[in-house]
């Protein structure tokens, strides 16, 4: 506090970050304040301005959490204070790695004084993020420094783009600072868009959304301002948003604005944890927690991971149980916070958004070939949401899935498949996946919507060179007595196994009765050695005596050949038909009946 923070910002933009009356009062920062101006390179910089007075911590970590880089004022009269100890650990909790260090109130202090200020500085940055940060010499009052300032600012930002800290980057995502009312527009919401691009007419998500249960809300932006300046397409940078469909005391700070499909929201989230050498005492589950994410604080429950407790200076892992569901992926990062004690106890970086397994076996990290292996069988789609990374299909095209699991799953379902018996697995019965991996598997084929082992070829050692089915016991029973045939209820076949007799041409039905291809191929030749004694035509009465059966079985199996064009009926009689010479040479030559 009073080490002209907001003087600097004001020295450097033109404009004032100050924006509420009673900052303007007091001469305190109190909420978050925002500048903008353009460097001598021609490089944009936006400024967030946060309060520097303990009481409004909560108000310096909502703009902290979302910036790229850092000025990092001290008074050269004050010295460093304990709020400056305070700023700095939460800014490398926050994982900045890029700052500034403006050195305020040179004007009234003599080069000796100016210099122990210096000495000092490097004294408390010593190890930190901030060691190797220029110092810059400033009193913004006395017109000291300021384009020093500028000009440092501008060889930091160039640093932080040459490491390839600055661009699109991936899915944007702002997080609400601002929301308020402008006449004739509506609701504005304004915050630091981190990465990808926002355009006029994109449909986005207010995530947590207003209801009780934080559904994510569907948004239109109707216009959008980047630095002030009515743009169509705003990339990285303070940024407003005219939104359509919410009211703007339905957006609060804390809220993310994203793009539909990029982000899982989640109430739980595994992060690694490193407590504060500085902190007097462990920490453990007991105690109320409060993490800050972007822009927002929330209250939350911590259950450490393996642990009991973290000693100061130690690093765990630990799982956030949130209130609302939050827009995360890892990588982001967070400070935590006791209420009760009002102190910061640490902070880290998401590791696993929407974790699967329980605490009690959870062991996170950022890895992607974990986050599959304890889910088994992801979506790609989800699984880009949940990690950050793309990883295409290795099973049937739509899934990415385990090696180990794979294996496992594949034995399974060979085993199902050898229990399951000559008719095979019913393919509409089993789950997406599992037919995915039927579709994978070599040795096993699907057709008419069963599944089997695959068949070896005749000829092949140990093939029988047959259809799998040629052993059921109801065809057997069939060709045991091929015309005076038992119907399937005598013997209570399933009727899908019926249907698939049938369909593979090893049964025939016929007016209720069920035949043996066999049976009817031995009908056809009876038929035609009958035609060639008597060519006028033959009886049902002969074909019975031929074949040894009764007028039950006869009369469908005459029906059967008269359909299939084997005979024509003249009568009583039945003549040959033009389908006779083709079904003799089929059943010579042991082909199935059609």
């Amino acid at each position: 506090m009073d080490h002209g923070k907001s003087t600097l910002v004001w020295a450097l933009t033109g404009m004032d970050p100050d924006r509420l009356a009673e900052e303007q009062e007091r001469g305190l920062t109190i909420d978050l304040g925002f500048a903008w101006t353009t460097l001598a390179s021609g490089r944009e910089v936006a400024f967030v301005d946060v309060p520097g007075h303990v009481r409004f911590l909560k108000n310096m970590l909502a703009g902290a959490g979302a910036v790229g880089s850092c000025l990092f004022v001290v008074s050269a009269a004050e010295g460093w204070k304990p709020q400056s100890e305070e700023h700095l650990r939460i800014l490398e909790l926050f994982g900045q790695t890029a700052g500034l260090i403006a050195l305020t109130n040179v004007a009234a202090l003599d080069a000796e004084q100016v210099e122990l200020a210096r000495l000092e500085i490097g004294e408390r940055v010593a190890g930190s993020w901030l060691e190797s940060a220029e110092i810059v010499e400033v009193d913004a009052p006395a017109s000291i420094g300021v384009d020093a300032v500028a000009a440092g600012l501008d060889r930091m930002l160039a640093a932080v783009d040459a490491l390839g800290g600055a661009g699109p980057g991936r899915a944007g995502r702002l997080w609400v600072d601002r929301s308020f009312a402008v006449a004739g527009s509506g609701t504005v919401v304004t915050g630091t868009l981190a990465g990808g691009t926002f355009a006029v007419g994109d449909r986005l998500l207010l995530v947590p959304g207003p209801g009780p249960d934080g559904r994510p809300l569907e948004v239109r932006v109707r216009a959008l301002q980047r630095h002030g300046r009515a743009e169509p397409v705003a990339g990285p940078g303070r940024v407003a948003v005219n939104l359509a469909g919410v009211h703007h005391h339905l957006v609060r700070r804390g809220i993310a604005l994203v793009p539909p499909g990029c982000f899982e929201p989640t109430r739980t989230v595994d992060v690694s944890l490193r407590v504060l050498a500085a902190l007097d005492h462990p920490v453990s589950r007991r105690g109320a927690y409060r993490a800050y994410f972007g822009s927002g604080q929330h209250a939350v429950g911590l259950r450490l991971l393996g642990r009991a407790a973290l000693a100061p200076g130690e690093q765990g892992c630990a799982r956030l149980h949130l209130p609302a569901p939050l827009a995360l992926r890892p990588g982001d990062r967070y400070v935590l916070r006791e209420a009760g004690r009002s102190e910061t106890v640490g902070g880290g970086e998401v590791l696993d958004v929407a974790p699967v397994l329980p605490a009690a076996r959870a062991r996170p990290d950022r890895d992607v070939d974990r986050v599959v292996r304890e889910r088994g069988v992801v979506d790609p789609d989800l699984l880009e949401r949940l990690t950050g990374e793309r990883r295409d299909p290795n099973l049937g095209g739509r899934f990415v899935v385990d090696p180990e699991l794979r294996r496992a799953s594949e034995g399974r379902l060979r085993e199902a498949l050898a229990s399951a018996g000559p008719l095979g697995l019913d393919v509409a019965r089993l789950r997406d996946v599992d037919r995915a991996y039927l579709g994978g598997m070599a040795d096993v084929e699907v057709e008419g919507g069963l599944a089997r082992l695959r068949r070896e070829p005749a000829g092949t050692a140990g093939s029988t060179g047959c259809d799998s089915l040629e052993r059921h016991p109801y065809l057997l029973a069939l060709r045991a007595t091929p015309f005076r045939p038992p119907s399937p209820e005598e013997l209570g076949v399933e009727r899908r196994e019926l249907r698939e007799l049938v369909r593979r041409g090893l049964v025939v039905e016929s007016e209720g009765c069920w035949f043996a291809a066999s049976a009817v191929a031995e009908a056809v030749a009876a038929v035609e050695s009958l035609l060639a004694e008597e060519p006028g035509g033959v009886t049902a009465s002969a074909v019975k005596e031929r074949l040894g059966t009764s007028r039950k079985y006869v009369l469908p199996l005459l029906a059967h050949l008269d359909t299939s064009g084997v005979t024509r009926r003249r009568g009583d009689l039945r003549v040959a038909g033009p389908r006779l010479a083709a079904a003799v040479a089929a059943g010579r030559a042991g082909e199935p009946a059609r």
